[in-house]
């Protein structure tokens, strides 16, 4: 467990802050939930609001003193912001270099250049995964939706046949593999080993993106047939004040891939040494922790992605500044995602669900999965689904070993990425800049989402009883 997870513990009430029995914790439940699903589907109110008010709504119903229910919320958004909130940061720093410097064009150009028409729907899967990883999904999408329209159109090629393996790389990268908000948190709740979790998650993430990607892109596009929209003419980086002088390929791979090459290392030399004292592992445990691998790269990136492109130190100043401004909400929402975590376990919830676990014949993975799907279909965000599901399933963990702990992490993901539809603003986005009326996003992109998370929980299953 996590230093900082030990902390939330000790800081966490030593009981319940309410006797309320297991019936009135699930109408607790139940009403937190639908209230923050109304407000966010019906009343468009921001997730964050949402998230607050469904915290207090939870903490009411459940006969817990108001007092103790703001303390359990504002002692979850702190510490889950204290424990995700710098990554975030470091990460969004991360993929602005990478967009602005011209490094992702580099990327992009590099593999088109060597596939042929057969193997552009695997060079699209293998680009989303590649820029994926340091990139939220909405910027992905921003970053690669040009990308491929432009080989659509010039290779005549089917828009869903290029279009959702780059949809299915950067989604399974968003639900499965840190440093993402959505599994770190996950991470977090659980106290669950980022080293193993990251590449368990790669591990899972690679054929599952195949299933869904360039194999469910055959049938996609049998089903839903259109030509790219005239109206979107690709933008490329150069074409929108970006530099003239690009990184190469090799060097941005390799920035890119580096903090996860760091937390893989700590992951191994834990196995393999498995002795704290061992100065081998007390140095990867420092380099491999996520502050220190994501911090390594950002500082890396300056050099190796700015320098190529001309930065000087006032445009890398720039680009740092305007790489934080649009994570603010993504942050105020995980964090109040946390305290609604936090307010869940205070309650009692926890306890209820594990209490259930062991009267149920249900895998913890599977119910897992199943909660995180619940939550990811009423409120369609996958970010708040698989905070709140880690929150109600993070007591299940405690009797697990270091890489179950890991795989109830990636069934949460898993679940949190189920059939993606009206309530989810990612449906919009694809909707638009696919040109698609509502019934070819649901055949398409609703679909897609919902292989990635079945054939997750496949995966996630077959290793359980693996490791």
């Amino acid at each position: 467990m996590s230093t900082l997870s030990v902390e939330m513990l000790a800081a966490a009430p030593a009981g319940p802050i309410t006797s309320a029995g297991h019936a009135q914790l699930g109408i607790a439940v139940l009403a937190g939930i639908a209230v923050i699903v109304l407000l966010i589907s019906r009343f468009r109110l921001h997730a964050f609001l949402a998230l607050t008010i469904g915290s207090l709504v939870l903490g009411a119903a459940a006969g817990a003193p108001l007092d103790k229910a703001i303390s359990s919320f504002t002692t979850g958004l702190g510490s889950t912001v204290a424990g995700v909130g710098v990554l975030i940061a470091l990460g969004s720093i991360l993929g602005k270099l990478l967009a602005d410097s011209g490094g992702a064009d580099q990327i992009v150009d590099t593999i088109l250049a060597r596939a042929g028409g057969r193997a552009m729907p695997w060079a699209m899967v293998l680009i989303a995964g590649v820029i994926g990883l340091p990139l939220f999904f909405e910027v992905g999408i921003v970053l690669l939706i040009p990308v491929v329209l432009l080989v659509a159109k010039r290779g005549g090629h089917s828009l869903m046949r290029i279009g959702i393996p780059a949809l299915a790389g950067l989604s399974v990268m968003h639900g499965l593999v840190p440093p993402h908000p959505g599994p770190l948190a996950a991470i977090d709740a659980i106290g669950a080993d980022l080293g193993v979790t990251l590449a368990l998650g790669v591990l899972i993430a690679v054929p599952t993106a195949v299933v869904a990607g360039p194999l469910f892109s055959r049938v996609a596009a049998r089903w839903v047939d259109i030509a790219p929209p005239e109206k979107l003419v690709p933008q490329r980086a150069a074409d929108t004040g970006g530099p003239e002088r690009r990184p190469g390929f090799g060097v941005t791979v390799a920035t890119v891939l580096l903090p996860v090459v760091l937390m893989l290392v700590k992951a191994l030399v834990d196995v393999v040494v498995d002795d704290p004292r061992h100065h081998v592992q007390r140095v990867a445990d420092v380099v491999g922790s996520p502050l220190i691998a994501l911090l390594a790269a950002v500082l890396v990136a300056m050099f190796t992605l700015g320098r190529p492109a001309g930065f000087g130190r006032e445009r890398l100043a720039s680009t740092v500044e305007k790489s934080l401004l649009p994570i603010a909400g993504i942050l105020l929402i995980v964090g109040a995602g946390g305290g609604f975590k936090q307010t869940l376990i205070d309650v009692g919830v926890g306890q209820m669900i594990l209490d259930f676990a062991k009267s149920w014949s249900v895998s913890a993975l599977l119910l897992a999965w199943l909660i995180a799907v619940g939550i990811r279909l009423a409120t369609g965000s996958a970010t708040v689904a698989t905070i709140s599901a880690a929150g109600l399933v993070a007591p299940l963990a405690a009797d697990m070993s270091t890489a179950h702990a890991a795989l109830l992490v990636l069934s949460v993901g898993a679940g949190s990425l189920f059939f993606s539809h009206v309530n989810d603003a990612g449906f919009w986005m694809v909707k638009e800049y696919f040109g698609m009326d509502v019934g070819q996003t649901l055949r398409s992109w609703s679909l897609m989402e919902t292989i990635i998370s079945v054939v997750g929980l496949g995966f996630v299953m077959l290793l359980s009883l693996l490791v």
